[in-house]
C-alpha cells in the first residue's frame, strides 16, 4: 500500500513546495544514480507518515548537495526520484508540470532539476485564477465515456485539466480520450476501465491513476443507471442493480479516492482536493415510480455529507451537484428508448399526442422553461472546486424547478 501511494506523496511534496499541481509518472526501470536523482530509501518507510518524513529529509539533503544556483523566490525540484530498497532501485518517478513533459523526461532520461517559483495565495480573488480553476489539475470522471460524463470530461480537458475517463465501456472511453487529445493537441485524457460497484476494480483504477500521473485533484463520481418501476411491481434484482451503481458505487469510489488523496495530503497539507458526486434533482424531491433511482440519490447525499465531515481532515472536500433533467441527452431524447417515447406510449403525460407535447410538459415544470445542459453542470462543478470554504453541500442546478430553503 505504501509503495502504491508513494507517487502521490512525492506529487504532494512538489505541490507543497511550489503551490502548483505536478505530474509524477511511475516506471519500473533502473537508472544510473547521480546527484540530480532524489534517492528515497524505502527500507525506512514503515508506514505512510514515516514515508512522508523520509521524502522531506531526503529532499533537504539532496538540495544541500545540489550544485544548482537559485534565486530567493525559486524552488528547486528533482525531476527524477528513485525508490530503492536493500541498495537496489525498485522503480523511478519522473516529475514535470505536465504529463507530456514527464513522459519526455523519462524517454530521454533527463534528470536535470526543475526550477519553479512558489505561487502565493492572497485574499484578493483574481479573475484570471477563476477562469483557470482546473488548469493543470488531474481529474477522473466515472461514467465518462458518454452522455453527461463525456461532456464533463471534454469540458475539463478544454479548461486545461488532465482527465482520466473511467468507464465499464472501455472502448468508448478510449475513443473519447483520442478525440480529446487530438482536439487539445496534447495528452489531455486517458481511458481507464472500471466497475464502480466492485472494490477490486476501483482499487485497481486508483492504483493506475497513481502510477500514471502521481495523484489526483478532482474525483467526479458520475456513473449512474436508471430503471424506473413502481414499488408494487419492480423486481428486487432491478432495484439492487440501480442501488449498486448509484449508491454503493459512490461509496466505493469515495473510499479508494479518499485513500489516494489522503496519502497526497501527508506531503501537501494546504492543497485542497475534491470528490464530487453527480446527483440529481430526484435526490432532493423524489421521483414517482422511480424509487430505486431517487432512493439511491437521496442516500448518496447522506454519504456526501458524512464523508465531508470525515475527509476534511485530509483537505478533501466532498460535495454533490443535483442537476435537473437533461432533456437533450440520450436518456430522454433517444428516438427508440428515450423517456419521451416511453412516456408518450404509456400515457404518463395526460393529453399528450406527440413527443413534442411530452417535452413541453416537462419544460413547463421549469421556471427557466428548458432542461439542464452540460454547460450548466460544469459551471457548478467549477464553483465547487474553486470554493474552498464549502463541503458537504448538495448544489441544485435545476433552473428553479427545485428551490432550497
Amino acid at each position: 500500500m505504501i509503495q502504491n501511494n508513494f507517487a502521490a506523496m512525492v506529487r504532494g511534496f512538489c505541490i507543497n513546495l511550489t503551490g502548483n499541481p505536478y505530474f509524477v509518472i511511475s516506471r519500473d526501470d533502473n537508472i544510473e544514480l547521480s546527484q540530480n536523482v532524489l534517492n528515497i530509501n524505502l527500507d525506512l518507510c514503515v508506514n505512510e507518515k514515516a514515508a512522508a518524513n523520509v521524502i522531506r529529509n531526503t529532499y533537504n539533503e539532496w538540495k544541500i548537495k545540489s550544485a544548482y544556483l537559485t534565486k530567493n523566490d525559486d524552488v528547486l525540484l528533482p525531476s527524477c526520484a528513485a525508490l530503492s530498497s536493500d541498495g537496489l532501485i525498485k522503480n523511478t518517478l519522473w516529475i514535470d508540470n505536465n504529463f507530456d513533459g514527464a513522459q519526455k523526461r523519462f524517454k530521454e532520461k533527463n534528470t536535470s532539476p526543475i526550477i519553479d517559483t512558489f505561487t502565493k495565495k492572497t485574499n484578493i480573488v483574481n479573475p484570471e485564477e477563476r477562469s483557470s480553476v482546473v488548469k493543470n489539475k488531474i481529474a477522473v470522471v466515472t461514467g465518462g465515456a458518454q452522455g453527461i460524463g463525456g461532456e464533463i470530461a471534454e469540458n475539463l480537458a478544454a479548461a486545461g485539466a488532465f482527465v482520466f475517463i473511467a468507464d465499464l465501456n472501455i472502448g468508448g472511453a478510449e475513443n473519447l480520450a483520442q478525440k480529446i487529445n487530438e482536439r487539445e493537441n496534447r495528452t489531455a485524457a486517458a481511458a481507464l476501465e472500471v466497475n464502480v460497484s466492485s472494490e477490486e476494480s476501483a482499487e485497481k483504477m486508483f492504483n493506475n491513476i497513481a502510477h500514471t500521473a502521481g495523484g489526483l485533484d478532482i474525483c467526479i463520481s458520475n456513473a449512474g443507471v436508471l430503471k424506473a418501476g413502481s414499488v408494487l411491481e419492480q423486481e428486487l434484482a432491478d432495484f439492487k442493480f440501480v442501488t449498486d451503481i448509484n449508491y454503493t458505487g459512490f461509496f466505493v469510489i469515495s473510499k479508494f479516492a479518499g485513500r489516494l488523496l489522503r496519502a497526497q495530503h501527508l506531503t501537501s497539507p494546504d492543497w485542497m482536493t475534491d470528490i464530487i458526486q453527480i446527483n440529481s434533482k430526484s435526490g432532493l424531491e423524489g421521483s414517482n415510480k422511480n424509487g430505486a433511482y431517487a432512493g439511491g440519490k437521496f442516500g448518496s447525499l447522506g454519504l456526501a455529507a458524512s464523508f465531508a465531515m470525515e475527509l476534511i481532515e485530509y483537505g478533501i472536500k466532498v460535495n454533490a451537484v443535483c442537476p435537473g433533467n437533461f432533456l437533450d441527452g440520450p436518456l430522454w431524447s433517444d428516438p427508440d428508448k428515450g423517456l419521451f417515447v416511453q412516456y408518450l406510449k404509456n400515457g404518463k403525460v395526460p393529453g399528450a399526442k406527440t413527443i413534442k407535447d411530452v417535452r413541453a410538459f416537462y419544460e413547463s415544470k421549469v421556471p427557466m422553461q428548458r432542461g439542464c445542459a452540460g454547460k450548466d453542470l460544469i459551471r457548478a462543478i467549477y464553483y465547487i472546486i474553486e470554493q474552498e470554504y464549502e463541503t458537504g453541500q448538495a448544489v441544485p442546478v435545476t433552473g428553479g424547478q427545485v428551490m432550497l430553503h
